[in-house]
């Protein structure tokens, strides 16, 4: 098996109810950190890390995604850009234009698919949705509630990982002891720095139950044999199909897998503070707007 990922997996079928009303007009992924959507943070580290194709797994009421990517035939697709362009020539938005050109070039190169997971079985259930697609390769996994910023793109440093050792690869980052209870936590071995050998996963454990303080964040270099896995996995109390549980079997069949300690700032969307908290972060770091809100926030506090 070469140790080359070509493809990646967004599992983004979730039903938003954290965010209704909103979300049932406009899935959150395409919520803005900053001037940009979430999900587009995702996108350009998906390109980043050289991964040329992408595997769009969502319900059927998040077609307006595909809109947003330009999954559409290649004539129809043309047609709308050209439109947009001529108006904002026309009316001398050079600004808005320089912008619309930078999205459409950081859609170039990558080429978008779309599967429906038609209800929300758990994490492991929509990545295999996608099992057929990805073939007997490695591929990578990236959730659309976690983004980081990070100077190499995350994806990047488990992909450095997993050229080592052809192995499995999930991204860990440190948690205060109090909010351990609301993550997946692991049981790890040390090797490196920033490297551990997991042992075990526990989902949302009591604080003094917590094997660790290294929570899992949404990011993962599978292999196919993962997929295998994740196939004859029981689904847990809740019905769900869970990777954590393909994970856990696999180690209790001795199998290795590697958590990466990744460098950069985690920042979560999967709820309404956590995403208030992302983008003011992105809009503090703007390079436009971010002294303006910073003053405003002075003035405010």
């Amino acid at each position: 098996m070469e140790n080359e990922i070509k493809k990646a997996i967004l599992p983004i079928a979730g039903l938003g109810t954290r965010f209704l009303p909103l979300s049932l007009v406009l899935p959150k992924e395409l919520w803005p950190l900053a001037d940009v959507p979430a999900l587009q943070y995702i996108i350009e580290e998906i390109k980043l890390a050289g991964i040329q194709e992408v595997i769009l797994v969502m319900s059927p009421d998040k077609k307006i995604i595909m809109d947003y990517l330009g999954v559409l035939p290649r004539q129809k697709r043309i047609a709308r850009a050209s439109k947009i362009e001529k108006i904002l020539k026309e009316r001398k938005k050079d600004s808005i234009l320089d912008s619309l050109k930078k999205f459409q070039e950081s859609l170039e190169g990558l080429v978008f698919s779309c599967l429906f997971q038609k209800k929300p079985l758990g994490d492991g259930d929509a990545v295999l949705q996608a099992a057929k697609a990805i073939g007997n390769e490695p591929c990578a996994v990236l959730f659309g509630d976690d983004i980081v910023d990070a100077k190499i793109p995350c994806i990047s440093q488990l992909f450095n990982v997993f050229k080592t050792g052809g192995k499995p690869v999930m991204a860990l980052s440190h948690l205060p002891k109090e909010k351990l209870p609301s993550y997946g936590v692991v049981d790890v071995e040390k090797i490196a720095n920033r490297l551990f050998k997991v042992k075990g996963i526990i989902e949302k454990p009591a604080i003094d139950e917590a094997p660790s303080d290294l929570a899992v964040v949404g990011k993962y270099i599978l292999t196919p044999e993962v997929f295998s896995y994740l196939k004859t996995v029981a689904p847990d109390k809740s019905g769900e199909i869970k990777l954590a549980g393909a994970f856990d079997q696999m180690i209790k069949d001795d199998k290795i897998i590697y958590g990466c300690e990744f460098d950069g700032r985690w920042l979560e969307c999967g709820n309404k503070l956590d995403w208030l908290k992302s983008h003011f972060y992105f809009s503090l770091k703007h390079p436009q707007y971010g002294p303006e809100i910073k003053s405003f926030l002075q003035e405010i506090l």
